[in-house]
């Protein structure tokens, strides 16, 4: 695997990261293929698609004033395989609700797929609870 692709997988990885941080909500949920699937520790079941995803997140904000405050990224880890590749990192994230503010400690991992016109978007997320170090 090419130092570029490597580059690209991480550019693709830092700019969803940003836009997830930054409440870019276009930007991040632009970041993933409209088929992505993903598997939270917080949610029963499988989200099935990006749009469902974002409908969950509306619902959030609705019910519960939900809004991200801020997020960092360590212990980042690239595996390409091809034209898809494993993103896996330890998150950190300040949320907001209407019963105040907390930080999230948690362990997600992203799989990018190459897309058509050369773009790297993400196809799932699976996210589970880490201990704080």
């Amino acid at each position: 695997m090419s130092t570029s692709t490597v580059q690209e997988i991480r550019a693709a990885a830092d700019a969803l990261v940003a836009a997830f941080a930054e409440g870019r909500l276009d930007d991040y949920f632009g970041a993933f293929a409209p088929e992505a699937t993903f598997v939270f520790h917080t949610t029963p079941q499988r989200l099935n698609s990006t749009a469902e995803y974002r409908a969950l997140w509306r619902q959030w904000v609705e019910q519960d004033g939900f809004r991200i405050v801020g997020c960092t990224s360590s212990a980042q880890s690239i595996q390409p395989f091809g034209d898809t590749a494993v993103f896996s990192h330890d998150v950190e994230t300040r949320v907001a609700t209407n019963a105040g503010e907390e930080t999230v400690h948690e362990r997600e991992t992203i799989v990018f797929a190459r897309s058509e016109d050369g773009a790297w978007l993400a196809v799932h997320e699976h996210l589970s609870p880490r201990t704080a170090a």
